[in-house]
């Protein structure tokens, strides 16, 4: 599988020139292509191929004088800015057809020069590569310094060079990894138990072992440095040099909101999986909740991200991952007796089972509801491998008698 590694870069001023010079080179490569594109399809005719937009748009324009300066930067920079706008394309007819999962997505936009976000990428023909000093030589950009926060599993295939809305400058890596690339990756399992996760707002998650995680709230918690932030830049002047300043400092502090909320899910997604030989979570409808009065409670909480870094984690560690269905009754089914009750409003926090009389603690008792509702999806499937104990159905359900097998355990 191939994961992104990405440090920071503290590019010198002249660095800085050579990175915003290359950015602007591969945004207008990128604007000319989408033109060109266009300008076809209003005549009528076939859709240039990235060969001839290439020889049209690079080679033949470095030739002019009105794209001289195109010459000045790496010629890979602007060929992957090539390649970014037929993917572009390529998703958007592909989102036509119906042959894209996810929400309908539109045609590619130009990029503009005032955008917060800006990034060039170099493959190996760019030759860039780490010096002994552990810095990243940059084709017309010289040695970058990089803040090295860990060593990379293995050699990466290519460099995204990127600014971000803060100003900040990182280096992202594209790196193959897993269980065989990386033996490190991959502890042993043997013995480890398997894990159900209710994912809430009260608690950011509880464990079918009884574990609460609490809820950072790292937005609520910098409510107030935010929206003052927020109050100085509506009262500057639009196109002014304090504006500018207020803009950034608004977009600092937002990303220091991010990057703690991504270093608590990284630091919890990686301790979950090192623990357990296999992961259940619920599917939750998070754009459905995020149009409620509870949105930003919601988004703080970034329930989709924390999914995806435990799904990716267990492909490379060599772990089990099982999302389970949401209309799953995880709330309202007892997880000792597999007796489903009526709806559990949300003030509700314990109930006592009307069937087996036993005292439910609602998050735990959905946590370990998760556990084993996956279980038994991946043993009724026979997937080969998939270290997930035996679990037996629920009293309802058809052919099953007694208790949980799993629920016990729990």
């Amino acid at each position: 599988m191939q994961l992104r590694y990405s440090f920071r870069l503290t590019p010198t001023p002249g660095q800085r020139t050579a990175l915003a010079q290359a950015f602007g080179c591969a945004r207008v490569v990128y604007n000319d292509a989408i033109t060109a594109r266009e300008a076809a399809r209003a005549e009528g005719r076939k859709a240039p191929s990235m060969a001839e937009l290439s020889v049209t748009l690079i080679t033949r324009a470095k030739r002019t004088p009105q794209r001289a300066w195109l010459g000045e930067v790496s010629a890979v920079v602007l060929q992957q800015s090539l390649r970014d706008v037929g993917a572009a394309y390529s998703a958007f007819f592909a989102s036509l057809k119906g042959e894209r999962k996810g929400p309908k997505i539109g045609p590619p936009a130009f990029k503009s020069r005032k955008d917060n976000r800006q990034s060039i990428r170099f493959t190996k023909n760019a030759r860039w590569k780490i010096t002994d000093k552990g810095r990243l030589a940059l084709p017309g950009v010289g040695e970058v310094p990089v803040r090295w926060s860990r060593t990379l599993p293995s050699t990466p295939s290519s460099v995204t060079v990127i600014r971000d809305a803060a100003g900040r400058y990182f280096a992202s890596f594209v790196i193959e990894t897993g269980p065989t690339t990386d033996p490190r990756a991959a502890p042993d399992t043997e013995g480890l138990p398997a894990v159900g996760i209710d994912l809430g707002l009260k608690h950011f998650a509880v464990l079918s072992d009884g574990t609460k995680i609490s809820s950072p709230k790292f937005l609520r918690r910098a409510e107030k440095q935010l929206k003052r932030a927020q109050r100085e830049l509506s009262r500057k002047q639009k196109g002014s040099k304090n504006r500018a300043k207020a803009r950034l400092k608004v977009a600092r502090a937002h990303a220091k909101v991010a990057d703690a909320r991504r270093e608590f899910q990284h630091q919890m997604s990686t301790r979950i999986v090192r623990e357990n030989q296999a992961v259940a979570v619920e599917d939750l409808a998070v754009s459905g909740m995020a149009r409620t009065r509870l949105a930003k409670s919601v988004h703080d909480a970034g329930w989709s991200a924390f999914v995806d870094m435990l799904r990716y984690k267990c492909e490379r560690y060599g772990r089990a991952f099982v999302k389970i269905g949401r209309f799953e009754p995880t709330t309202r089914r007892c997880s000792v007796c597999g007796h489903v009750d009526g709806p559990k409003p949300l003030h509700v926090r314990e109930w006592d089972c009307p069937a087996c009389g036993t005292h439910l603690d609602r998050d735990v008792n959905a946590a370990v509801n998760v556990k084993n509702a996956a279980g038994r999806a991946v043993h009724a499937c026979g997937a080969p491998g998939r270290p997930w104990p035996k679990v037996m159905a629920g009293c309802e359900e058809a052919g099953s008698q007694g208790i949980h097998a799993g629920a016990r355990a729990a």
